[in-house]
């Protein structure tokens, strides 16, 4: 607000905020259209998720986004329900097909389950209640089991319909290791996943001995205070952001041995041990860049994006109405994605207000989908 009166302009807070409000189905579109486009289009997309006030109820914000995009939105729950159904950016549809039987399988429906859906003609329907209904009429409903065939049929119908979208095709999804976040092409955060070795305590000097027999420290590292352990994934780290800026065949195929030596040593700290074996069973996850080059190896964009959410949800007691919490979301992520594809933010709105002899500013998922598929 201290820009416009800079500039010989007199208004007021509110008088923006209604100015902005008043046409906010057309921002709250164009982000749609820029979630849209960066699903269709990004070799990979980063997500992480926050606590957010809205109706003074405890929300959560989701964020979605890369390098070229980014895209908010504030519901009542974190499952993974409500991430698919972000996923579909704005479609209501549930589908059944390849996709959604194979994600059924995956999450261990019981066979007769899926071939009750798989033989019935109908596999599409237009909302919420029309996939419940017909659930209902399979008897779906009437089963008290783990994993549950509502729950999972729901969310391979979600899937399904993401698909069918052609949305996250072949894009890779980084996250936090978040399990609502565990889905397709998935890949984990080096950060977060150091992060559980470097809050490991050792109790005892047994424990302790254990960490150093690990590997001798480097005399740098122990001035530094870093466990021989956390030494050796920051050393394997280091590697791969190497390879990922200079990848070479040969490397390419040494990293796996070498990340198996690291997590599948035995130290004789029982927690310890666990944890190497937890961490050695997503593998496939933390290696993601030997496969596709352009994933990151940790979500600090993501946690970058978010911030603007953590120092809000500080000072303010959230959103009051549906409308002003899809309004805020939108903005914020127009003014993130705008950032990341070096327009002004300004001469973006003036653009969308049409303000005589402004630039003109095309629709910005323009701009992603050309950062990605040539023209």
């Amino acid at each position: 607000m201290a820009f416009l009166p800079s500039l010989g302009v007199v208004i007021s807070k509110r008088q923006l905020q209604r100015l902005l409000t008043d046409q906010q189905e057309s921002f709250v579109a164009e982000a749609q259209d820029v979630l849209r486009a960066g699903l269709e289009t990004s070799p990979y997309i980063s997500v992480d998720d926050t606590g957010a006030r809205h109706k003074v109820q405890t929300g959560y914000c989701t964020q979605i986004g890369n390098d070229w995009f980014t895209w908010f939105a504030t519901r009542a729950s974190k499952s993974r329900l409500n991430f698919l159904e972000l996923l579909r950016a704005g479609h209501t549809d549930y589908v059944l097909n390849d996709a959604a039987y194979d994600y059924m399988r995956k999450h261990n429906l019981a066979a007769p389950w899926i071939v009750s859906l798989a033989t019935q003609p109908q596999t599409s329907f237009a909302d919420h209640a029309a996939g419940q209904a017909h659930l209902e009429r399979l008897g779906f409903h009437e089963m008290d089991i783990t994993p549950s065939p509502v729950r999972v049929a729901t969310e391979a119908a979600l899937w399904g319909s993401v698909q069918a979208h052609t949305f996250i095709r072949d894009t890779v999804m980084l996250s936090d290791d978040a399990g609502q976040f565990n889905i397709g092409r998935h890949a984990l955060c080096w950060v977060h996943a150091e992060r559980l070795v470097h809050k490991l305590d050792a109790f005892t000097e047994a424990h302790r001995a254990a960490q150093q027999q690990v590997r001798s420290l480097s005399r740098l590292t122990a001035l530094r205070g870093i466990s021989p352990l956390r030494s050796l994934i920051w050393d394997f780290y280091a590697s791969l952001k190497a390879y990922r800026l200079k990848p070479c065949p040969d490397q390419a195929a040494t990293r796996p041995k070498r990340f198996d030596r690291i997590f599948l040593r035995r130290t004789g700290f029982a927690t310890l041990d666990r944890l190497l074996k937890r961490l050695h069973a997503n593998k496939a996850e933390l290696l993601m860049v030997l496969e596709r080059l352009q994933t990151p190896l940790h979500t600090n964009g993501s946690e970058n994006d978010i911030r603007c959410y953590v120092t809000r949800r500080k000072v303010s007691a959230g959103t009051r109405s549906d409308a002003g919490r899809d309004c805020r979301d939108a903005f914020l992520g127009l003014a993130k994605t705008c950032a990341k594809l070096g327009i002004e933010l300004w001469d973006y709105l003036g653009s969308r207000l049409k303000v005589a002899g402004h630039v003109v500013v095309p629709p910005l998922d323009r701009y992603v989908r050309g950062r990605f598929r040539p023209a």
